[in-house]
């Protein structure tokens, strides 16, 4: 205990360590009792710091759960930006120390405004908030970095059934506030009234997560749909070659072709990897065939239209044809990806800087939904499906939920995994069937509870088939969105505060 509690370096290698950790509680590992003990260890380590001590011990924190979490921002950067070793190397570290102070601020923020040593309930709760106030921080700064979120390792634990009611971020609270109560039993146990109060907030969402584990939310809608996806396994060097183009428009064609019937078909991000102008022909021709299969056909690709400003733009898209219409352009972008920040500056540097396709532009926020066999389907590009209030406001308006990506960028490292893992939340916290289309894996159905049907091996080029049930009505989350977890969070820092400055006039 002494040594977690330390200013000194034993206390910021266990912080280190716990960061780390954290992990293994999420995807592909899902040990998910670890998610409320590395919580427990970081809410013990900040105790008895000052707030510049506490700044660097919530920075050792995020730079162990980045450091282990995102490793493969390595991949991306040395395997597909052509950076050698030591500059992916020395780019990825200064990518993770950045993101360390995600947890830098609101551990200073805890030592100078929040942490109540002298009540250890009021304590619990007021970093239960803060907990889930930096997971929002972290998901809107900057565009956002929504990534390792500790309620997505409930997914399959007891507390998934509170995900419907408020999303991810009520699990984290629910986490957070367990990992603090734990810890603070034993100081409540001369307190009987403030022991049992703790005991009721400690047992209240593990049982209303457990009852709501399997509860249907929303109602079928219509008959289930049969679904065909193709996984190209197209390799990320050849994806934006032209002498490959013809070659892959094929693949597709042909894989289609020789399908069975289905009403929907489905094909992955930038499957066609040519503008949607210059690829019409093809696309007529597809249109062609789904509606002689009378069937839609979804697909990506790039397309170029003006702005209001009259300027050409390009976006990453997705198109439907035959039994359907609409295109939908991707809102959310990946910072070095599809975007360069500071390009003025960046481009020409490194070849990690003029990745293929990294010019998108931004899609408009009140796009209509794409339309196929009469349904309306929200759709999600790659990156958009790990933020949670975004997909919400899209999933409110469906019947079905679809995603395609291209996950190769993050070639056989952990990151696919984690990626779906948070598809599968947005299919939870919808309480709808979500289609998941990607180049390489993982192609998979989802269906309302957050569960795999069905699912392609990665790195394998194949096709899959099965059913998809179109629903209506809304969850909770979808309701009423986070404000009900906002509004609780916001009172308890008020309480918090007023507390706080009371105490110092007394």
């Amino acid at each position: 205990m002494r040594w977690i509690t330390s200013a000194g370096w034993p206390g910021n290698l266990i912080a280190l360590a716990a960061g780390a950790a954290t992990t293994l509680a999420l995807a592909p590992f899902n040990i998910w009792p670890l998610a409320i003990v590395v919580i427990a260890l970081f809410y013990l380590g900040l105790r008895t710091l000052n707030p510049r001590q506490a700044l660097w011990r919530g920075w050792w924190f995020g730079f162990g759960l980045y450091g282990a979490g995102t490793s493969w921002v390595y991949v991306s950067i040395h395997q597909f930006g052509d950076a050698s070793p030591a500059l992916a190397g020395a780019l990825t570290l200064a990518f993770v120390a950045a993101l360390g102070a995600f947890f830098a601020l609101p551990a200073w923020l805890w030592a100078r405004w929040l942490r109540r040593d002298e009540a250890p309930l009021a304590d619990a709760l007021a970093f239960a908030a803060l907990w889930v106030a930096q997971e929002a921080f972290r998901g809107w700064f900057l565009t956002g970095f929504p990534w390792l979120y500790s309620g997505y390792s409930q997914l399959t634990g007891p507390l998934s059934g509170l995900a419907p009611l408020g999303g991810v971020w009520l699990i984290s609270f629910a986490l957070a506030l367990t990992a603090t109560l734990l810890v603070n039993l034993y100081s409540l146990r001369t307190r009987l009234s403030f022991l049992a109060a703790a005991i009721v907030l400690l047992a209240a969402p593990w049982v209303a997560g457990f009852s709501l584990k399997h509860h249907q939310w929303t109602t079928a809608v219509g008959e289930p749909l049969k679904v065909m996806t193709i996984q190209g396994n197209v390799p990320q060097n050849m994806k934006w070659d032209p002498e490959q183009l013809d070659a892959q428009l094929s693949l597709y064609r042909d894989l289609t072709f020789q399908s069975k019937p289905a009403d929907l078909i489905v094909w992955p991000e930038t499957a066609v990897p040519n503008l949607k102008e210059r690829a019409s022909g093809y696309l007529s021709v597809m249109d062609k065939f789904a509606n002689d299969r009378n069937a839609a056909l979804i697909t990506g690709v790039p397309l170029r239209q003006a702005n209001a400003q009259g300027d050409q733009r390009y976006y990453n898209a997705v198109t439907v044809v035959g039994q359907g219409s609409g295109d939908y352009l991707k809102q959310k972008l990946v910072p070095f990806g599809e975007y360069v920040p500071l390009q003025d500056v960046l481009r020409g540097l490194i070849a990690f800087f003029n990745l293929p396709m990294s010019d998108f532009a931004r899609g408009s926020a009140d796009q209509h939904l794409l339309q196929a066999k009469g349904y309306s389907i929200a759709t999600y590009i790659c990156y958009e499906v790990v933020y949670p209030e975004f997909a919400a406001g899209l999933a409110a308006q469906s019947q079905l939920l679809l995603t395609v990506s291209n996950d190769a960028w993050f070639g056989d490292s952990i990151g696919p995994l984690q990626h779906l893992q948070m598809a599968q939340m947005r299919a939870l916290e919808a309480g709808r069937w979500m289609i998941r289309a990607t180049n390489n894996g993982m192609t998979g159905l989802i269906n309302p509870f957050g569960e795999i049907t069905l699912q392609l091996p990665q790195f394998k080029r194949a096709v899959m088939y099965g059913h998809v049930q179109p629903v209506e009505g809304l969850t909770p989350y979808l309701q009423w969105r986070s404000w009900p977890l906002i509004i609780l969070c916001g009172l308890i820092f008020g309480w918090a505060l007023l507390a706080a400055r009371m105490a110092k006039t007394v």
